[in-house]
């Protein structure tokens, strides 16, 4: 966490954090309020039939994520969910702390992040930082400028 919130300031992004108790599911962020902090986003670290791809899907918390769907419209093989191992080298996360901020993590810079069309231009948009033990409000597009920034490719679908 203090690695993504010292990058925060030192690009002078404006956010606000939100420190909480632990939380694996959207029902356990709904019952602490973290819906109503901002438009919370849910996050799936997922991989090509071959494994020699790998991606982070982020939409809204509501919405279903259809994989086939997804790997048709970015053009890939069928995609799975990347196990535990793999989120590690290549996010250096763990499970339960999948977020976009991992890409500061991502040293090959070989992680694609896609995201739903909807996110453009949102603001007040919530994510963990790189733990869930708190969640981070911002704009998307400052998000977006980080993970283009440090390298990594950035796709938009409409999900």
């Amino acid at each position: 966490m203090e690695e993504v919130l010292k990058l925060l300031k030192e690009k002078n992004i404006e956010y606000k954090i939100i420190e909480h108790e632990e939380v694996h599911t959207i029902e356990d962020m709904e019952k602490i309020g973290l819906l109503d902090a901002g438009y919370v986003c849910k996050n799936l670290f997922v991989r090509n039939a071959n494994g020699k791809e790998h991606y982070l899907i982020a939409c809204h918390h509501d919405k279903k994520v259809d994989l086939n769907y997804v790997a048709e419209k970015i053009a890939t093989t069928k995609l799975s969910f990347g196990s535990a191992e793999r989120l590690e080298k290549y996010l250096k996360l763990q499970n339960g702390y999948v977020s976009p901020f991992g890409v500061i993590n991502d040293e090959s810079k070989s992680v694609v992040f896609v995201f739903d069309e909807e996110l453009k231009n949102k603001e007040n948009v919530g994510f963990h930082p790189n733990t869930n033990k708190a969640t981070v409000y911002l704009k998307f597009n400052d998000l977006k400028d980080i993970i283009k920034e440090h390298g990594n490719q950035v796709l938009f679908i409409r999900l």
